[in-house]
């Protein structure tokens, strides 16, 4: 069951553009005081991706920021029309606080029909293979041009871009200090079956990420963001990550199963803001204390969108701004 194929009945219908051509790299403007947008794209022998740059005031020469690379859904692009861009106000964030962002969007034909990644297919769930080198190339240019903070490079996804940022932080735990997924699933899903959901649980597909990181296998931070009205992505395939991310936890501490990190939440706390769907924030702690290593972010109402002020036919405006709990979560991350 793949979140490509849970979320094509919301993006039937939905029209998208995508960036046609490469664009050269140019030397980076003079930032104004709102931030200023570059579009590049990126090519290896695994093909090739245009994206956005948004980099904000705090850019300078010598200043190295952190990046955040999103990753948008089906019917999508990345910085065209029903974009993510638009969808998370992720700029209006990272003007703010401080770091830089970036909105790969997929190649027409690798995305048809619908400008979906293709995480639910196993050549897209390797290592210098397929989506996940060409992200991880895009995004090593990113850190290269801006003199960005290497240590300090996060990844967050939307419905099949969710499922593709938790792959990337399976296939590039030595990349991305932190993943958020909002409406995705676990690293090789499709492998799971929708009729017997416990054929292939979510233990048994982290044993195969934890396999897919190999020598570079950390517990990777992941925050998990989901709706409970959400029909194309069903709120157990959230639950499953959390218990699946739990167990690459569990793993990548001591190479065994042995209850270091599971999935009973640690703190449970009820939000309720004035205008605002209310939500439920649990967080996951190792047994040997430290940081939480897994924060699960539940909005009741909320069905398949983005919850946060943005733009587009997939945001929730009365949702809470996911952008700035993402931001809260992930500032303070990094690789050691």
């Amino acid at each position: 069951m793949s979140p490509r194929k849970m979320a094509t009945a919301l993006a039937i219908g939905v029209l998208f553009a995508t960036v046609g051509g490469s664009v050269p790299a140019q030397a980076s403007p003079a930032v104004n005081a709102a931030g200023v947008d570059e579009t590049k794209s990126y090519t290896s022998a695994e093909g090739t991706l245009s994206y956005q740059v948004h980099l904000p005031p705090a850019f300078s020469a010598g200043q190295p920021l952190p990046v955040v690379v999103s990753l948008h859904g089906c019917g999508m692009t990345g910085f065209g029309f029903n974009s993510m861009k638009d969808l998370t106000n992720l700029n209006a964030v990272a003007d703010e606080k401080g770091f830089i962002v970036v909105y790969p969007t997929q190649d027409l034909l690798r995305g048809l029909p619908l400008n979906c990644w293709n995480g639910d297919e196993p050549e897209h769930q390797r290592r210098d293979h397929g989506e996940p080198a060409l992200i991880a190339g895009l995004t090593r240019q990113v850190v290269s041009d801006y003199g960005a903070d290497p240590k300090r490079v996060h990844v967050n996804g939307a419905s099949s871009g969710a499922g593709t940022a938790v792959i990337m932080g399976v296939t590039y735990p030595d990349l991305f200090a932190s993943v958020t997924s909002m409406a995705g699933a676990e690293y090789a899903v499709n492998e799971a079956n929708p009729l017997n959901p416990d054929e292939v649980g979510p233990v048994d597909t982290a044993k195969r990420a934890w396999a897919q990181m190999g020598n570079r296998a950390r517990p990777v931070p992941v925050l998990v963001a989901q709706g409970d009205q959400d029909e194309p992505v069903p709120p157990f395939l959230a639950d499953r990550l959390v218990t699946h991310w739990a167990t690459i936890d569990d793993l990548a501490l001591n190479g065994v199963l042995d209850g270091d990190m599971d999935d009973t939440a640690d703190k449970t706390v009820d939000v309720a803001l004035p205008g605002l769907k209310p939500y439920t924030h649990r967080s996951y702690f190792p047994e040997d204390g430290g940081d939480s290593l897994i924060e699960y972010i539940f909005v009741t109402g909320m069905g398949h969108t983005w919850p946060g002020p943005g733009s587009g036919p997939l945001v929730d405006n009365d949702g809470p701004d996911l952008a700035r709990i993402m931001w809260d979560f992930a500032a303070d991350r990094q690789l050691s």
